[in-house]
């Protein structure tokens, strides 16, 4: 009878701590079917396009983002307005010099999720506020943003839209918070970035 009585004790115990302990998941980052899309602004114009997405995972628990981790190729950024092969060459090669991203000395970006707090669930999508820190040219600083995302069955599709301002990663060239009567050739801090990223278990 004692017997019994602790066999059930432990078999109630096992289902409450089951009930307790959330199930954690890794997705990684389908690279090929990620982007991240960039638009950069000035005075007389803009120019905008993409840069690879190197690898990552998230952690999910529960059904929840809980945490996450992603690399950036500094190096396979393009730019798709210019059609001018010299002129888009000459572009590239200037965001990837010391006046703004050094990719020699610094050939990937990091983002680390710190917090991934989950808001109302709209048209089947799971909105967040993402905080991590992202690291530029060595350069380590806090972000926000939101995102949204949606789980179709091993895969989780994560968008978000969201503008840094370059000059806390010391990209100052062409700032007119840094230059002082620089006229029309001033470019704009602000860089806006979009995110459309595909994960797998």
């Amino acid at each position: 009878m004692k017997h019994t009585f602790l066999t059930g004790i432990f078999a109630l115990a096992a289902l409450v701590l089951a009930a307790f302990v959330a199930p954690k998941e890794t997705y990684k980052i389908n690279t090929s079917a990620s982007t991240i899309g960039w638009v950069g602004k000035k005075v007389t114009g803009q120019h905008n396009g993409t840069v690879k997405v190197a690898g990552g995972t998230l952690e999910v628990t529960n059904g929840k983002i809980t945490g996450g981790e992603f690399s950036i190729d500094m190096n396979s950024i393009v730019c798709e307005d210019l059609k001018d092969a010299a002129t888009n060459a000459k572009l590239i090669g200037h965001l990837k010099s010391d006046d703004f991203f050094s990719v020699a000395n610094h050939p990937t970006a990091t983002f680390k999720i710190k917090h991934a707090n989950p808001g109302a669930v709209k048209d089947g999508k799971q909105m967040y506020r993402i905080a991590g820190n992202l690291t530029i040219k060595g350069i380590t600083k806090h972000v926000e943003f939101d995102a949204e995302t949606k789980t179709e069955g091993n895969k989780m599709m994560a968008m978000a839209a969201f503008k840094i301002d370059r000059s806390k990663w010391d990209i100052k060239f062409g700032s007119g918070s840094f230059i002082d009567d620089i006229g029309d050739k001033m470019i704009y801090d602000d860089i806006e970035l979009t995110l459309n990223a595909v994960f797998e278990k």
